[in-house]
């Protein structure tokens, strides 16, 4: 489908380029043309061709954007949401959530996950780096809606194989545009040395990149002490995890040695604001790993843990504790902030052709209603987004040259309230 958007602002987050007022053209999944106003007009009738549209979107003088990239989450977790609160990570995990996460099938975790999409488009999320029970259902419900999604690993010892995940790895960075695999694993206290062993010798094997949940509470990184005498990123990169690179997620209490090692590794850092404040895990030190030159991307963490599957408070809530974190309110820039939700997000989950808005890039764009009340007056349209953006500004987001939420309509091949009760059947069922 060929698509125009015209007389738009556009930002499309290449280094140290500004707003500019413009246009940006789709053809099926890609883009194929991005200028500013006095490029088309120089170059209209000499340069560009001739093209049928079959859509053309006056922007009225919003902003045309590359999508966010939520870097951590766990969607099918949407059965959980408001239920498993108000308690410490441990208590939240073993008396709330492993109970009843026992209970699913893979066809639950399938509608729970499309519940979840609807969410992400609702954010101008265009991309998740997934992380569920069973990989499989996730991917056809991303496949089935139109969202892209980096599905990984989340092996432990309780749940899954090795055998299962190099075959998840295989059928799922076959071609196909909008999902791909990574390897991962739960995290190391719930792997035995054995199992970590054996992913560090699948990641060799494949010279694949490594993600995990890292240090995101004191008592994790106690109890790691304790079993091995050094912290879990040390203990990790000890046995080559790292040697391809990856990331971990949380990364709330590291130490200035396992700074040392994400900056040897080339590892990105997945903060997730919200979730470690509601369940008190800490605050991470953004401001330390940037001086470090390790690189930050931004994730929800799943609906259990968050509630909310919004970048719009993450990017807020990583500016403004940094901010607290540090005593000083330049320790931050918001522009920074949204680089990390968008461009880092990419590249952290491997999509180097959907982190900015370019020739030959995929069309995963988002349009922001900047005449609602809390986006004027445009002094700073990137600091505006950090700082008082809203889901309610997300007027369209468009993944892979497909909108699949425009004006508050749902274009993901059934209606919102289907989806809502099957998952209310599930829920019934589970809680039953």
């Amino acid at each position: 489908m060929n698509i125009r958007l015209y007389n738009a602002k556009v930002l499309t987050m290449e280094k140290d380029r500004p707003v500019f007022d413009g246009e940006v053209w789709v053809k099926n999944e890609k883009i194929v043309y991005v200028a500013e106003k006095a490029e088309l007009l120089s170059e209209w009738d000499r340069e560009i061709p001739r093209i049928v549209w079959d859509m053309e979107i006056d922007c009225r003088g919003n902003l045309i954007m590359p999508g966010f990239k939520n870097a951590h989450t766990h969607s099918g977790m949407t059965f959980l949401r408001s239920y498993a609160d108000d308690v410490p990570l441990q208590e939240w995990l073993n008396e709330k959530v492993f109970p009843k996460e026992a209970k699913l099938s893979g066809e639950d975790i399938y509608h729970l996950t499309r519940l979840a999409v609807l969410e992400y488009v609702t954010s101008g999320i265009t991309s998740i780096f997934d992380m569920y029970l069973t990989p499989d259902t996730v991917a056809e419900a991303c496949l089935d809606m139109g969202m892209r999604c980096v599905l990984v690993s989340g092996l432990n010892d309780f749940s899954s194989s090795l055998e299962k995940v190099e075959e998840e790895y295989l059928k799922w960075n076959k071609k196909n545009s909008l999902v791909s695999y990574q390897l991962g694993f739960h995290a190391e206290y719930t792997c035995s040395k054995e199992l970590l062993w054996d992913i560090s010798r699948l990641a060799h094997k494949y010279q694949a990149p490594v993600y995990t949940h890292l240090a995101e509470t004191r008592k994790e990184v106690e109890e790691c002490r304790g079993r091995y005498g050094i912290s879990p990123a040390v203990f990790l990169d000890s046995l080559g995890m790292f040697e391809y690179g990856g990331g971990c997620y949380h990364c709330v209490h590291l130490t200035d040695e396992d700074m040392d090692i994400f900056r040897r590794r080339r590892l990105y850092v997945v903060t997730n604001p919200a979730s470690n404040l509601k369940l008190a895990s800490g605050i991470a030190p953004i401001a330390k790993f940037r001086q470090r030159r390790i690189p930050v991307a931004i994730g929800t963490d799943g609906p259990a843990s968050n509630n909310c599957l919004d970048m719009f408070r993450e990017m807020f809530l990583v500016s403004g504790l940094s901010k607290y974190r540090e005593k000083d309110a330049s320790s931050l820039d918001a522009e920074e902030v949204l680089r990390m939700a968008t461009v880092n997000g990419a590249k952290a989950m491997r999509l180097n052709r959907a982190d900015v808005l370019a020739k030959g890039k995929y069309a995963d764009l988002i349009m922001i209603d900047l005449s609602q009340p809390n986006m004027q007056p445009i002094h700073n349209i990137p600091k505006n987004l950090v700082y008082s953006g809203s889901k309610s500004n997300v007027s369209m987001t468009m993944i892979n040259g497909k909108i699949l939420y425009y004006k508050g309509q749902f274009n993901v091949g059934e209606s919102p309230e289907a989806i809502y009760r099957r998952c209310d059947e599930i829920v019934k069922r589970i809680f039953s």
